[in-house]
Order: C-alpha cells, then structure tokens, then sequence
C-alpha cells in the first residue's frame, strides 16, 4: 500500500512563503520521481515540479525561480518551497509518487 501525506498548506499574504511537506509509505522513495501538481478552482490539475530520484529537477513556468522542490530520502519526504506567492499560486496541492499515487491534498491560499 503506498500512502501519501500532505502537509504545511493555509493561507498566507501575497509576497509570503509556504513550505509543503509530503511524506510517503508504502514504496521504495529514493528510487521514484517525485512530483508536485496544482489545481485551482475552475481549472485542471497542472504541473508544478518534479524531481527524479537522482535528484534532477523541472518545474513549471509558472513558478520558476519562485518555487523550490527538494527531498530528503532518510525521511522518505519530498518538500516544496514557495516563496513570492501570488494570489495565482491557490490552488489544492498534491503529491505524485511514481507518476502514479496521489495524496488528498493540501490547500495554499494567497490573498491580496
């Protein structure tokens, strides 16, 4: 069974920071990509950023130089760090393990 655990979302004043957490179980962490998707309301669930188990990373245009992902094997937990929000930034954010298995969701809201 793998379980996916997000944490760290709420609402926060646009230029704030934010630092999601994802804890996972169930599977071989340090051997899976891990990734961060959006959705905000009214729209569809966007690409954020992924980082693979080598440690590479990509994210989304959208957020670059603004967001940070990270991973921290010994404790089978992948970060996001999101600084300079902008009201654009609330959505529902979800944890992807192995392009696979999704986590419920954390809420991020950014107000003006």
């Amino acid at each position: 069974q793998v379980q996916l655990v997000e944490s760290g979302g709420g609402l926060v004043q646009a230029g704030g920071s934010l630092r999601l957490s994802c804890a996972a179980s169930g599977g071989v962490f340090s051997k899976s990509a891990m990734a961060w998707y959006r959705q905000a309301p009214g729209k569809q669930r966007e690409f954020v950023a992924t980082i693979t188990s080598l440690g590479s990373t990509n994210y989304a245009d959208s957020v670059k130089g603004r967001f940070t992902i990270s991973r921290d094997n010994a404790k089978n937990t992948v970060y996001l760090q999101m600084n300079s929000l902008k009201p654009e930034d609330t959505a529902v954010y979800y944890c992807n393990f192995r392009s696979t298995y999704w986590g419920k969701g954390t809420l991020v809201t950014v107000s003006s």
